[in-house]
């Protein structure tokens, strides 16, 4: 009997120093984890930066070592509401002030973070080979026109920016059932790339990128609101050093580099 005690006894230790030696492995590995974390940074941007955010993800990532970036491109207006709703983002980078202001005041941005990075400016295009004779927005003629493609007003800021200048020129009532209104800033370049459209309103940056429309004319500045990009860090982010540190290259020398280069002032 006591043989058979001593024997369970000892089985009972064995197995008890065996979890006790697993559970340090496991808090080894934790430790080990939490020393090089690996951040996946989850950045909100307008269409309109698609291209100039996409050739700055390489750079960053190199010389950011253990954050990768994710992207989420959309209108501004509907990445805030997303956000609004707890979708997960870092970053915030809209192509208006209003979003940004709407942010700022529901407390889900970092306002000390926030900062303005780029300008842009608003073109009427149309197909590359088009013999269009326009040479401003005063020249559209509604009646001989077919469709014009703008971005959604309520919650695409291309779309806000254009209706101020159609209101500017007393175009956008006769206009009305001209307009394909598009979600997005690269929808309304789709429309007219593929001749969905006679016209469209865009971003200058992003008539810049594509080989298959032309620039007729550039609205006046004082048409519309100010179109500036401003960017912020994200109030509900669990990287929010990480996230700064994105703000911060994009807005230096790099980041201003790349945006020039894609057509943002």
């Amino acid at each position: 009997m006591r043989r058979f005690l001593l024997s369970t006894l000892s089985i009972l230790l064995t197995i008890f120093l065996i979890g006790c030696s697993n559970a340090n492995e496991t808090e080894k590995a934790g430790a080990v984890d939490q020393e090089n974390p690996e951040v996946e940074l989850v950045v909100s941007a307008a269409a309109s930066l698609t291209d100039a955010l996409v050739e700055l993800k390489g750079p960053f990532e190199e010389a950011h070592d253990g954050i990768t970036v994710t992207y989420n491109f959309g209108s501004s207006g509907k990445l805030a509401t997303t956000i609004e709703n707890g979708a997960p983002s870092d970053v915030f980078l809209s192509a208006s002030s209003k979003d940004m202001n709407d942010m700022e005041d529901k407390d889900l941005i970092l306002n000390e973070s926030r900062k303005s990075f780029a300008k842009n400016a608003l073109v009427l295009i149309t197909q590359k080979d088009s013999d269009s004779a326009i040479s401003s927005f005063e020249d559209l003629n509604t009646a001989t026109l077919d469709h014009v493609a703008v971005g959604e007003p309520g919650s695409v800021p291309v779309g806000r920016y254009t209706k101020e200048t159609f209101d500017s020129l007393g175009l956008w009532e006769p206009l009305q059932d001209k307009l394909v209104l598009s979600s997005d800033v690269r929808q309304v370049l789709t429309h007219v790339e593929m001749g969905n459209a006679d016209y469209g309103v865009v971003y200058s940056s992003d008539a810049f990128v594509s080989n298959d429309v032309k620039v007729l004319a550039e609205a006046e500045a004082d048409w519309h609101e100010p179109i500036v990009y401003p960017g912020a860090v994200v109030a509900e982010s669990k990287y929010q050093e990480a996230a700064q540190q994105f703000l911060d290259y994009l807005t230096g020398d790099v980041g201003k580099e790349t945006l020039q280069k894609f057509g943002f002032k």
